[in-house]
């Protein structure tokens, strides 16, 4: 039996009873993650022992909640989303609201009117949090999400200086373990395909490569690096054609993304050179391709499921902290691991 109280219970008594924080008991009753089993039990021990009822309906009647967060794409070429790196990252971040009440908005966000346009929208109380993805250098989304006081979650950053919260991968690092696997490998002349450089997860993946030519004693020539017009097949396959052009001794190739490596296959294949026998080739990402390619393909894989319950719990954390005025950035940065195969 539970002990009879007075009145009715609040919010604030079971957090007291259970020592913990009114936003913890709000994860909680919500069923939302980053709540530790022990804490859990002390919550729902305290729920009984009080006879504590929540009022979702009256909740959310007093608009405290949408129930609802927005994964904000901000690539302007929407034929980029059939890229397998957007289908995984979606895929992701909706595993990892399963076990939540909480609704994903997909939305599309490429212009300063689109913008401005989801910021009101967002600030209307519509949505409680954004995940962001794919933000380029200048834009200023995030900072405006921030001056609104939206708690928001990026995947990737915009610069080393970055303030917003953010998950990202360790690019660099992951591109220096590849390029170090080529040259272990006997490897000399190595090209290195980059993504567009003004987005900061290009420019790791291509400090990365420098570093390992660095640390070996290589030359890092200029001429090796072709910057990727986007991260897709066919900026891959135009880059690596541009690189045998320049350096028909070419002996492998670093692409910053799967899909731009497998654009590399092809254009090896084009120019006569087996892979790896010729030309040995490593991608970056280890998403499930669209199809197979031949060669298999040696690769970084990023940890993206952990990359998506990491967003998703960040934010739900922020969202509670923005309840409590007491909203922390934080910045999460995941190892990669290289998974070799045929074509390295």
């Amino acid at each position: 039996m539970g002990r009879q109280r007075p009145g009715t219970p609040t919010l604030e008594e079971v957090a007291a009873l259970a020592g913990v924080g009114r936003g913890t008991v709000s994860r909680v009753i919500n069923n939302a993650a980053g709540v530790r089993d022990s804490t859990r039990r002390a919550v729902q021990q305290a729920i009984v022992e009080l006879g504590y009822v929540p009022n979702l309906a009256a909740r959310s009647l007093a608009g405290h909640r949408a129930d609802a967060v927005a994964l904000v794409m901000t690539e302007p070429d929407w034929r980029l989303f059939g890229e397998p790196f957007f289908s995984e990252v979606v895929h992701a971040v909706g595993d990892a609201l399963t076990d939540t009440p909480v609704q994903l908005l997909l939305t599309l966000v490429r212009t300063d009117t689109e913008r401005q346009r989801f910021v009101e929208y967002a600030r209307g109380g519509r949505v409680d949090g954004v995940l962001l993805m794919s933000v380029r250098a200048e834009d200023p989304l995030p900072d405006m999400l921030a001056k609104a006081g939206l708690p928001t979650v990026m995947l990737g950053r915009r610069s080393g200086d970055e303030i917003v919260t953010y998950v990202d991968a360790d690019n660099a690092g992951g591109a220096r373990g590849a390029v170090t696997h080529l040259l272990n490998g006997g490897r000399t002349t190595i090209g290195a395909i980059s993504g567009p450089l003004d987005m900061y997860v290009a420019q790791c993946r291509l400090r990365g490569y420098r570093e390992a030519l660095e640390l070996a004693g290589v030359e890092a020539r200029a001429s090796l690096v072709v910057e990727g017009e986007d991260f897709t097949e066919e900026s891959g396959r135009r880059a690596t054609a541009d690189l045998i052009t320049r350096h028909p001794e070419l002996d492998a190739v670093f692409a910053a993304s799967d899909t731009m490596a497998a654009g590399a296959l092809n254009a090896l294949r084009a120019a006569g050179r087996r892979v790896p026998q010729d030309v040995a080739v490593i991608g970056f990402d280890d998403f499930h391709p669209a199809r197979p390619t031949d060669p298999p393909l040696t690769t970084v894989r990023q940890p993206l499921e952990e990359i998506g319950r990491t967003m998703v719990r960040l934010l739900l954390e922020e969202m509670e902290q923005r309840e409590e005025s007491s909203v922390a950035w934080r910045h999460v940065i995941l190892r990669t691991e290289l998974v070799l195969r045929d074509s390295a």
